[in-house]
């Protein structure tokens, strides 16, 4: 079953316990950030300190109702233009509530190689996010199968990963 609009969007608000991301591209092509992009290779930063929008305020939400929110970003160096703009927004979101890990594997193997993005809600549930190599999202698909290998997915990127705040210390990013 394909996800979109409204029947995506509730994925956030209907879980129980805990939604979990893993990110496995360099670059995601969403149209919505060209102007953000162009600005920010332009040399336009964010104040980490004030910087609010719906995202983070929907991160506030899920700590207030004793939920979790976090993900697992797979990099390899040097980082791609995206990945150091999206960094710039990762800080925020781990200060209003989200885990976020980097998972470095640029001198060693990927111990998730060819598992292709996905969310994960509750440990219940998993929605497979479709990707054209140009980081295009084609669609998200609600995973038919045994969800435990998406489980095991989960471990092994937590404990081959690092916090974020940990991961940019002495970074330029």
């Amino acid at each position: 079953m394909l996800l979109d609009g409204d029947s995506w969007t509730a994925k956030f608000h209907d879980f129980q316990s805990e939604a979990w991301r893993l990110e496995t591209l360099p670059a995601y092509n969403v149209p919505q950030e060209a102007e953000e992009i162009r600005a920010f290779q332009d040399g336009e930063r964010i104040d980490p300190h004030t910087h609010s929008n719906e995202y983070t305020e929907d991160l506030k939400r899920v700590r207030r109702e004793g939920k979790s929110k976090g993900r697992v970003h797979i990099v390899t160096r040097p980082l791609s233009d995206y990945l150091r703009y999206e960094f710039m927004y990762y800080r925020p979101h781990v200060w209003a509530g989200e885990d976020v890990r980097i998972m470095d594997v640029t001198d060693r193997p990927n111990p998730l190689a060819g598992i292709q993005d996905f969310w994960m809600f509750d440990r219940r549930e998993v929605v497979l996010m479709n990707y054209e190599e140009d980081g295009t999202q084609i669609s998200r698909e609600v995973f038919e199968g045994d969800v435990s290998p998406y489980v095991e997915y989960q471990r092994i990127a937590l404990a081959e990963s690092v916090p974020f705040e940990e991961y940019v210390k002495g970074l330029d990013v």
